[in-house]
């Protein structure tokens, strides 16, 4: 394989233009970093002042990007899919295998990263089978997977919301939904670590796969009312290596965005005073908090990648061939030449993205994050932050907002 450009090597457009970014000389702004994840927000103010619509960018070290910032161009982009493909084997096939951002980028035979008929075909299957899931009974669900976990912390009036709460609140959601058993689970869970977290890529996907193997294998010996088995059962049938990389995806986007969904709602609602007291007073539901969320820090800030055939001339910026192209929801739903003050109520956010990639699972996690947050704060209505808001830590990444701890305090109660 051969190695990436560097930023300053980034693809020169065909046609010299002032405006494009792959002319630019500057340094491409760093998305891994501690700094950009410690304040973002002021990065992406940066990036339009000095790039405008569209900034250069690296994802990973020497892994050039084009980020775009500007919301009417990210919608344009998300609804052409015939010119942004989410295809990337082209692009894959320029970055080392041991590039970090690879296991989340790399081509898979799914509905997220395919383009064409193949998406059409893989994202009938995806969304039949979201579409069956029985939200009446997921709230059941997700009640009998929080109770317990407040019930291991309540009494010790200090709990980590994220380790503690929100991950294994939302991985046995997903196990639920799955149909998934807690041994299985378990594999998945340490397997998926490996993928995306970056210790060992390359074994992580081979004991992910054979997790998600053994899932299969038990649907169809044991079919049930779950999304592996309709996805088993549906007419477009799916071959064995395409059954996996399903499960892949839903597992990869039911985990870490509603984890960051709860977390960063819960993070509004305890440091917000605006939201703090009429949240719990009443006057504001959990809805408009989360709604409020997925404005301003959506759990996947910058995603929905997709990576140009030729080069392509957009709000007077080239972009090159075959190089991602990120929408970053977080700086798209803050643009000021669209957004409102109040957003109460409003729900014209890019967090779930738009046109033929538009999430499938919304409404799911709407209600397992919404439950989640009403649990807690029914039984723990006098939680505080532990720390002050300054002292929080995000974790680095170019493409979620993610909290590497959220340490609350409360009165201790007996446990129920």
């Amino acid at each position: 394989m051969t190695t990436p450009q560097s930023s300053s090597q980034h693809a020169k457009c065909p046609v010299p233009h002032h405006s494009s970014p792959v002319d630019i000389d500057e340094a491409a702004v760093p998305m891994y970093s501690p700094e950009f994840a410690a304040d973002p927000h002021r990065a992406y103010q940066e990036m339009r002042r000095r790039y405008g619509s569209m900034a250069p960018v690296e994802l990973a070290p020497g892994v050039p990007a084009t980020l775009v910032l500007d919301y009417r161009s990210a919608v344009r982009i998300l609804n052409d899919p015939e010119h942004f493909p989410a295809d990337p084997r082209t692009w894959q096939q320029t970055v080392p295998v041991d590039c970090p951002v690879l296991p989340i980028l790399e081509w898979r035979p799914n509905a997220l990263r395919s383009a064409g008929a193949e998406h059409a075909r893989y994202r009938q299957v995806i969304a039949d089978s979201i579409g069956a899931v029985d939200l009446h009974a997921l709230h059941t669900t997700v009640e009998e997977i929080a109770v317990p976990l407040i019930d291991g912390f309540r009494a010790s009036g200090a709990a980590d919301l994220v380790r503690q709460y929100a991950f294994p609140l939302a991985f046995d959601a997903v196990n639920a939904m799955l149909g998934c058993p807690p041994e299985i689970g378990r594999q998945v869970a340490t397997a998926t670590a490996a993928v995306f977290e970056g210790s060992d890529a390359e074994e992580g996907n081979r004991l992910l796969s054979a997790a998600l193997g053994e899932l299969v294998a038990l649907k169809r010996a044991e079919p049930g009312d779950d999304i592996t088995t309709r996805l088993l059962a549906h007419p477009t049938r799916l071959d064995e290596s395409e059954l996996i990389h399903q499960l892949v995806i839903l597992y990869g986007a039911g985990i870490e965005p509603q984890q960051n969904l709860i977390v960063n709602t819960l993070l509004l609602m305890l440091a917000d005073a605006r939201f703090a007291g009429n949240v719990l007073g009443g006057s504001l539901s959990t809805r408009d908090a989360l709604d409020e969320v997925l404005f301003t820090d959506p759990p996947m800030a910058n995603f929905c990648v997709t990576y140009p055939r030729q080069p392509i001339l957009l709000d007077e910026i080239w972009l090159p061939a075959n190089e991602p192209v990120v929408i970053s929801m977080a700086a798209c739903n803050n643009d000021p030449a669209v957004s409102a003050g109040d957003l109460t109520g409003n729900r014209s956010h890019l967090a779930w993205s738009a046109g033929p990639h538009t999430c499938p699972a919304k409404s799911a996690a709407y209600l397992i994050a919404q439950d989640a947050i009403d649990q807690l704060l029914d039984v723990l209505p006098d939680v505080e932050l532990a720390v002050p808001v300054e002292e929080l830590v995000w974790r680095p990444g170019p493409f979620h907002r993610a909290l590497t701890a959220l340490p609350v305090v409360f009165p201790p109660l007996p446990t129920a």
